[in-house]
């Protein structure tokens, strides 16, 4: 089993309330490209200015937006949307709120945006937003202030934005499909979040902390990784990146038999 720093692993306690999976209550920097990135992030986590994480899916960009949050002198709380789930018939009602109107039964709500006041938004997939979305939210970063939907009067909202996109926002500005300035605002504080392929230290540690965490869920003796096990997964290109290698090592864990967990316990796709 591979020895690798416990400083660089972070996990969230149980005791938060957000829904996370298995997954999304690790953070590693142990390979050298994420060590950089931790040091970009701690140097951006305590300012203001929106932040574009840029990275695949699976990688866990909700957890870095997680982790900056944790890190920032933020108060309010941590607010996570996906973008393309949002209604296509009240989206800006969902985003930015909206005002009682008694003459068409609408009660009032504060938002997305509401709901983040003091803290932080985290945008899933930001290129999802309509543009007639992006522009207003482009308003409101702008200028602090949010017009709630049936409103006249703008309100003063302090947010800060946190958005991802695993799509090359630049291309979309070219296509039409995304905002110029919005975009340019974004770019300005833009980290890439390496694929797992990319940052091959950090594949053994997640590998171990996944065996770990399962095998105190289910109740089960906590196997080794053997070395052609550890070979394999350092082999493999993970398209699925993070989210794969926990799927993976689950199956292994109930599948492997004595101590150690061997390379055909590894149920890997080929790719």
């Amino acid at each position: 089993m591979s020895n690798f720093l416990p400083s660089g692993l972070l996990s969230f306690s149980d005791s938060d309330r957000s829904p996370l999976s298995i997954r999304a209550r690790a953070l590693v920097f142990i390979d050298p490209r994420s060590r950089q990135l931790h040091e970009q992030v701690e140097v951006l986590a305590e300012g203001v200015q929106p932040l574009l994480i840029h990275a695949e899916s699976g990688t866990g960009k909700e957890l870095l937006a997680r982790h900056i949050h944790r890190q920032s002198a933020r108060t309010g709380l941590f607010v996570a949307v996906n973008c393309g789930a949002l209604s296509k018939a009240h989206g800006a009602a969902e985003l930015f709120g909206q005002t009682a109107t008694h003459l068409v039964g609408r009660s009032s709500r504060a938002g997305w945006l509401g709901s983040a006041q003091g803290g932080t938004l985290y945008l899933d997939e930001v290129a999802d937003l309509p543009l007639s979305l992006q522009q207003r939210l482009l308003q409101v970063l702008q200028h602090g202030e949010v017009l709630r939907e049936g409103s006249r009067h703008s309100v003063p909202v302090d947010v800060r934005l946190l958005a991802a996109s695993s799509l090359d926002l630049g291309l979309a500005v070219r296509a039409g499909k995304f905002d110029a300035q919005l975009y340019a605002l974004l770019q300005a504080g833009l980290l890439m979040l390496p694929a797992l392929r990319q940052r091959l230290g950090d594949i053994l540690p997640l590998a171990e902390y996944f065996l770990g965490v399962y095998a105190e869920r289910l109740d089960l003796p906590l196997p080794l990784l053997s070395e052609e096990a550890e070979q394999a997964l350092l082999n493999h290109r993970w398209p699925g990146n993070t989210r794969e290698l926990e799927n993976v090592l689950h199956f292994a864990l109930l599948v492997s038999q004595g101590e150690s967990i061997a390379a055909a316990d590894l149920q890997i796709v080929r790719d």
